[in-house]
């Protein structure tokens, strides 16, 4: 499986601008880099616009995005990390909590593709992180398009049953309801 041509699904297309906020950690600089390389091509193949921020490690790429998601105005993100097996437990702690922090943010309705690795060693990480082979960063930026996609075409969805945004309060003025 080499490139992004591997990819299962084609890349959304939309009729508005999209931004995306890609928080990348460089604690292995070249395979931070190879990431992002990854996640810009991914991006701009979608005809999207992104920005780039830096974070110290892995934990600190939630809390980024969620710090975005209240004062910026981004449609997605894309979360970049490499977390390498080492001698203690700190691994273990890093890979979930990054992890879970991600997903949490995610069934808030944020829109990210998470691109966090958490490998054995360095010889893996540098395999999923080039955007010629595993282009894991890539693959990242696809799923948080795939997801922007998604919220948008929900988001248009007019239901016809149950309440909708618009809808009267009893009392309101020119209501002729009452409760």
């Amino acid at each position: 499986m080499a490139g992004p041509s591997h990819y299962i699904m084609p890349l959304p297309e939309f009729d508005k601008p999209v931004k995306i906020l890609i928080v990348a950690s460089p604690y292995y600089k070249d395979i931070s880099d190879n990431q992002i390389a990854g996640a810009k091509a991914e991006i701009e193949k979608a005809g999207a616009t992104w920005d780039l921020v830096e974070v110290p490690g892995a934990l600190e790429i939630p809390t980024a995005i969620g710090i975005a998601e209240r004062m910026s105005n981004f449609d997605g993100y894309v979360a970049l990390g490499c977390v390498i097996r080492g001698e203690t437990t700190h691994y273990d702690t890093v890979c979930n909590d990054s992890s879970r922090a991600v997903q949490l943010l995610g069934l808030q309705g944020l829109c990210i593709g998470n691109g966090i690795l958490t490998v054995e060693n360095r010889t893996q990480a540098e395999v999923r992180a080039d955007p010629a082979q595993m282009n894991k960063g890539g693959g990242a930026a696809a799923a948080a398009l795939h997801l922007i996609a998604l919220a948008r075409k929900w988001n248009k969805a007019e239901k016809g049953v149950g309440f909708t945004r618009e809808f009267l309060m009893a009392g309101d003025a020119g209501s002729e309801t009452s409760a």
